[in-house]
């Protein structure tokens, strides 16, 4: 999609925040804000490439990159551009981090920006070894990210330099969730792990044993993420072991989607074109929304209603508590 549309009334929009992808460090999808029942369009800009990468809304401004190789920073109430920030490479799955009056995020080419969120001048740069599609997620005054070279980093977020990074053996495709000063990744490598965010230590290590694209969302009894096996897993941090595995019993297709959370039920969307909701302790199905195509989109959490997009060029709203549609929108782009 190369249109960023926003679907909110301008009074709404000016107080809400959403500083990074899937909102906080955990990874949830949900906020509070409530969204209005029939939603409009607020405004759309023409990027000029495609947008892969999610917005992030801090302080009246919206913040996304490009496949323009910029990140741009747009005012939330009017979509006017506020600034231009050019970046070598494109920017692709990468979605910006908003804190301390900078924003991050990484290009194609592996390098981390920080950028001021005032007035769009770049502050630092780090190479990060590799091509980047994980999302920066900010905590303690660093910035973790993965990246293609293996690595899981973390870089101070004030000055642009490592304080550690993490091997893995193979990509790490996934944005890290961040819980109790762990940072867990679900690794291409087929192993979920966590890291210290303090020294860079390895905390936990489980071995799954399928390719993870997905992020993972860390609430409920742990964990919860999907796999191209055709899975979505739930782990039981404490036991240490995988709680359940669902499959559907007809559909399989792979998951990278990353999963939302909300009153105790994972909401994920999959290739197989559905999003599916899954009682968080047992793995159950408790109900599924098919649309016209894959469902690579995140699935957000607002008002008692799940938010997603999918291949089909659609935005849909359906009912948290049953998987009712109640709101869609044909935003085109789809393919």
């Amino acid at each position: 999609m190369r249109v960023l549309a926003f679907f909110l009334t301008a009074a709404l929009a000016s107080a809400q925040s959403w500083p990074q992808f899937r909102n906080d460090p955990a990874l949830t999808g949900v906020t509070a804000a409530t969204l209005p029942a029939e939603p409009r369009l607020l405004w759309s800009i023409e990027a000029g490439e495609i947008i892969e990468s999610s917005a992030a809304i801090a302080e009246g401004a919206v913040y996304v990159g490009t496949g323009s190789s910029e990140l741009l920073a747009i005012d939330l109430a009017s979509g006017k551009i506020r600034w231009r920030y050019k970046t070598k490479e494109p920017i692709g799955e990468s979605s910006p981090a908003v804190a301390g009056g900078a924003v991050y995020v990484a290009d194609l080419n592996g390098t981390l920006h920080a950028v001021s969120a005032k007035d769009g001048k770049g502050l630092w740069t780090f190479p990060l070894g590799s091509e980047v599609k994980s999302s920066p997620v900010i905590v303690d005054g660093k910035v973790i990210i993965g990246s293609y070279d293996g690595h899981l980093y973390a870089v101070n977020a004030a000055k642009g330099e490592l304080a550690w990074r993490f091997k893995t053996n193979g990509p790490v495709h996934a944005t890290a969730a961040v819980i109790n000063g762990v940072a867990y990744i679900s690794g291409c490598d087929g192993t979920f792990r966590g890291i210290r965010v303090s020294d860079g230590k390895e905390a936990a290590e489980l071995r799954i044993g399928s390719y993870m694209g997905s992020s993972p969302v860390m609430a409920g009894i742990g964990a919860y993420f999907g796999t191209y096996d055709n899975q979505v897993i739930g782990l039981d941090l404490k036991a240490k072991k995988i709680a359940w595995r669902y499959e559907h019993p007809q559909r399989k297709f792979p998951y990278s989607s990353s999963a939302a959370y909300a009153n105790g039920k994972v909401l994920i969307g999959g290739r197989d074109k559905m999003v599916h909701c899954l009682d968080g302790q047992t793995g159950k199905a408790l109900w599924t929304y098919m649309t016209r195509a894959r469902v690579d989109s995140s699935p957000a959490v607002a008002g008692g209603r799940v938010w997603f997009g999918s291949n089909d060029g659609r935005l849909y709203a359906v009912q948290l508590a049953d998987g009712k549609k109640v709101w869609e929108f044909d935003a085109g782009g789809g393919g």
